[in-house]
């Protein structure tokens, strides 16, 4: 049965959804904040400037001079521990900004050669700009006192994570250290960025920014922040100028070349086989046609990660894991395609052959389509009380299309569809979403609708628990309301999702449930003292299977303080009823967290729990001790450690169910901006007792792997990375630690503009 042809219908509805707002040019203009007029003008420069760290180009003295004068945290709008003097001015091809960054004792400057978007913890000034001027979508541009870059997306409408470092533009800085405290110097190209086309004035908004870590973090603006405030991004100035600027050619063409072997064996004592060698070429083509406007087109594209992921632990979890995205033409535009509902996950787009993108913003809407064809088609398949990924090995064709029409400054809605078909297997679906905030008040809502297809097997996995029907369909839905001002947040939600509900191209791992949440939080300031600001938070949420049936019910408190050497600790009790395999469950649990800087080369963090926990494999509750330890430390300038190790253990009935280890090490050495070497070692143990357990488990598991990376990268476009990897294992069936995959790789890139 095909519920999906013709297929092509599908990719056509998710380019026709974007292509009329692409032109269009709406003539209601932002909204513009009063308190901020009239707007500074941003003159045009007169003369070249080098960008080199050195504030003595003439040019300079035509800019726009402003100051950075306002501690917004953990003061509330007081005068600025440090001065900071910035200048701003543009040509044709970019726009200019400089910062004089004094300090009271130039010695405590914290300055670390790091990687691109790892030197947050550092002395550091910004640029932030919201383009468009409508509080929704900005660019924060950092740099720290040696020059070393960060960059990151502001979505002010995304309340899980406004801000997203996976963006990676072209621009460039340059940064000394002075005796009186560091200068830096950015040039940013206006093809990097995106604003209104038209050869009129821009009218952005713009907030200057430095971060001043000492015994607090201080964070310093050009402008006053109310704490009552729920919207950062609300209160930048505006700016004008920028009348006639140029993109250049808008064109970028980044040819990648990948080639690798990998190799493995089964047990100890074998040979070394499964060799797997590749040779791949490929292509990245950027074109902006407008200001507003850029597409993406890649061919046998370089999809693979360079550095590992973070390593978790699932021996004790019923759900898939999730892990970030890494690759680079999916991170282009990411924010683009968010909504409420995590409906587009791409690392489920595993290995394409080709793929298409265009994202684009007119005054009042934001615009989205992405097209794939992928070699493989890996499947979250869902559940009420667990998930797991599938691979149905067979090639599918992928559309995703999304719009958001900004009403005005209050109101936006949306609508976006995800489609991917193969041989005997489709999902569509299409959905409408909705936010409203005025002051401190917000309000969201997201409807979705599925149909899927499936192969008969795949429905076996499922059958049992969601219905023996292979071609099932279903609804999404949720709304919440918050409150935020000074003083207290309020939270009310609820979420609800039919059990034949499929989201196959976004990482929503439970489905046939409803849940309902209410919480709130108290926050106290206290200004000056050791401990600054303490809250209060607690939530009280209710689950139940479609049939009604209760799934958990639990409350939980969490006390938090922030104080001296930038800490944070805090402790949160929880109280839980949980259904498992037929029966109901009583869970409590204790957790305690706490991290501070000793000194400013180092920071020490730790994490506790302990209480009663349900052990899913026996459907039996123990008592559940886990501890574990975080940090970082700089050596010298160029020299970072990171690392974490927790354990946790689980007894009842007399003995230790499971003892669970983990550990992540990674060492960095930057010999320069531009050069790196990453050295990363892992490893897990598992440890149950057979004895308390009735059916046959592994008693014994565990794991290591290191992986060694080199990297040059002139821009975040043209690079060369060279590494190598290896793995071990052990268990039951293999009781000696042993190799079990091993790995070269070379990876270039060249960013070619004409």
């Amino acid at each position: 049965m095909n519920l999906f042809a013709p297929k092509p219908r599908a990719l056509t509805i998710a380019l026709l959804l974007c292509a009329p707002f692409a032109q269009a040019q709406d003539a209601t203009p932002a909204t513009a904040k009063p308190e901020s007029l009239p707007a500074s003008a941003i003159p045009r420069l007169q003369g070249d400037i080098v960008i080199d760290g050195k504030l003595d180009d003439a040019a300079w003295q035509g800019a726009l001079e402003q100051s950075i004068d306002y501690d917004i945290q953990p003061g509330d709008n007081t005068p600025a521990p440090a001065k900071t003097t910035v200048r701003v001015g543009y040509t044709d091809e970019a726009l200019y900004v400089s910062f004089k960054a004094m300090d009271p004792d130039p010695s405590s400057v914290r300055a670390n050669l790091r990687d691109r978007d790892a030197m947050f913890n550092d002395d550091w000034v910004g640029v932030f700009l919201d383009t468009f001027n409508d509080n929704r979508r900005g660019y924060e541009l950092v740099v720290n006192p040696l020059g070393v870059q960060g960059d990151l997306i502001r979505d002010e409408t995304n309340t899980n994570n406004q801000e997203d470092a996976s963006w990676d533009g072209l621009w460039t800085s340059a940064g000394q250290l002075t005796a009186e405290g560091y200068d830096v110097e950015i040039r940013i190209p206006f093809s990097t960025l995106r604003f209104p086309a038209g050869g009129q004035d821009q009218r952005w908004g713009i907030s200057f920014f430095r971060s001043w870590p000492r015994d607090k973090r201080h964070q310093l603006t050009s402008h006053k922040v109310p704490r009552d405030s729920n919207c950062f991004q609300c209160e930048w100035l505006e700016y004008t100028g920028m009348a006639g600027v140029k993109r250049g050619h808008n064109l970028e063409v980044v040819p990648t070349l990948t080639m690798g072997t990998t190799q493995s064996r089964p047990a100890v004592g074998t040979k070394w086989g499964g060799t797997d060698t590749s040779i791949e070429p490929g292509v990245d083509v950027s074109w902006a046609p407008s200001p507003a406007m850029t597409l993406n087109a890649t061919l046998n594209p370089d999809f693979s990660q360079v550095e590992t992921d973070q390593l978790q632990l699932d021996f004790n979890s019923s759900f898939a894991l999730f892990y970030q995205e890494k690759r680079p033409f999916f991170l282009e535009g990411a924010d683009y395609f968010n909504t409420q509902f995590d409906v587009l996950y791409t690392r489920q787009i595993a290995d394409p052959d080709f793929g298409l993108r265009i994202t684009g913003r007119t005054p009042n809407s934001a615009y989205g389509a992405l097209v794939a064809r992928d070699a493989t088609t890996l499947l979250l398949v869902p559940g009420v009380q667990g998930s797991r990924f599938l691979d149905l090995d067979q090639k599918a064709n992928v559309a995703v299309g999304r719009y958001r029409y900004d009403v005005n400054d209050q109101l936006s809605i949306g609508t976006i569809g995800t489609f991917r078909h193969g041989d005997d297997y489709g999902n569509d679906v299409v959905g409408t979403d909705a936010r409203w905030r005025k002051d401190a008040h917000t309000v969201t809502a997201q409807f979705l609708h599925s149909q899927s297809e499936y192969p008969a097997w795949v429905k076996e996995g499922y059958k049992a628990e969601l219905g023996d029907d292979a071609t099932p369909s279903g609804n999404a839905w949720r709304a919440g309301y918050s409150f935020s001002n000074r003083d207290w947040n309020f939270d009310i939600n609820h979420v609800e999702i039919d059990p034949g509900f499929r989201a196959d191209l976004g990482f929503i791992g439970q489905v046939g449930y409803d849940k309902s949440l209410v919480g709130g939080q108290r926050t106290w300031y206290r200004d000056g003292k050791a401990i600054h600001r303490f809250s209060l938070y607690g939530d009280y949420d209710v689950t139940h299977r479609y049939d009604g049936q209760l799934l958990e019910r639990e409350l939980e408190f969490q006390l938090g303080f922030q104080g001296a050497r930038q800490s944070n600790f805090g402790i949160s009790p929880l109280v839980r009823e949980r259904f498992w395999r037929g029966h109901l469950f009583d869970e409590h649990n204790i957790n305690l967290w706490g991290n501070f800087r000793p000194g400013g080369r180092l920071q020490l963090g730790t994490y506790m729990n302990f209480g009663r926990q349900l052990d899913l494999i026996a459907e039996r509750t123990g008592r559940r001790e886990m501890v574990g330890t975080w940090g970082n430390t700089s050596i010298g300038r160029g020299v970072n450690v990171e690392w974490e190790a927790s354990r946790q253990r689980l007894h009842r009935d007399g003995g230790v169910a499971f003892d669970a280890s983990v550990a992540d090490l990674r060492l960095g050495w930057q010999f320069t901006p531009q050069q790196r070497l990453r050295l990363t070692l892992q490893g897990s143990q598992v440890l149950r007792d057979q004895a308390l357990y009735a059916t046959t488990i592994n008693e014994t598991s565990r794991d290591w792997a290191g992986q060694v990376v080199y990297s040059y990268k002139v821009n975040p476009h043209t690079a060369v990375y060279a590494g190598a990897s290896y793995g071990a294992f052990m268990d039951d069936d293999n009781l000696e630690l042993f190799g079990s995959t091993r790995s070269v790789f070379l990876k270039l890139s060249y960013g070619w503009q004409p």
